[in-house]
């Protein structure tokens, strides 16, 4: 079963910090969507996945994930397409809107076989993640 809470800590600008406790595959990816979608259509504009408490997560949460990431690029209009591709490629781009901290070696593993970490930065800390915000 998958738990979702969030709370809202104040850096430079506001956190909204996602604590899932859970696998987060096939069988419930729509309710991680759901509740993640339903926090950025109430306002939130800068996200923390805290990850701690998930041992796994299959391509389905990667896909959420990476739709979280489009979601917020979009209201945040920071760089066109081809602007983000070019610094993608290079290394030269990682998202000041979502970040995730506490990855299991399990779900590092599938977070990295996804090239996730090529545009999410991961942290082991949670301080030190909402600080970067």
């Amino acid at each position: 079963m998958l738990e979702i809470t969030s709370t809202t800590e104040n850096a430079r600008v506001p956190v909204t910090i996602i604590n899932v406790k859970g696998d987060i595959d096939a069988s419930n990816y729509q309710e991680f969507q759901s509740q993640t979608e339903q926090l950025i259509t109430n306002g939130a504009r800068y996200l923390l996945l805290d990850l701690r408490e998930v041992p796994f997560i299959s391509s389905a949460g990667l896909r959420v994930i990476h739709n979280l990431f489009n979601k917020l690029r979009d209201l945040h209009k920071d760089a066109n397409d081809d602007e983000l591709r070019k610094k993608m490629s290079v290394g030269e781009y990682k998202s000041p809107y979502i970040k995730v901290v506490h990855l299991s070696q399990r779900a590092k593993e599938s977070f990295e076989l996804g090239g996730f970490e090529t545009y999410i930065e991961v942290y082991d800390d949670v301080s030190k993640a909402v600080n970067s915000f």
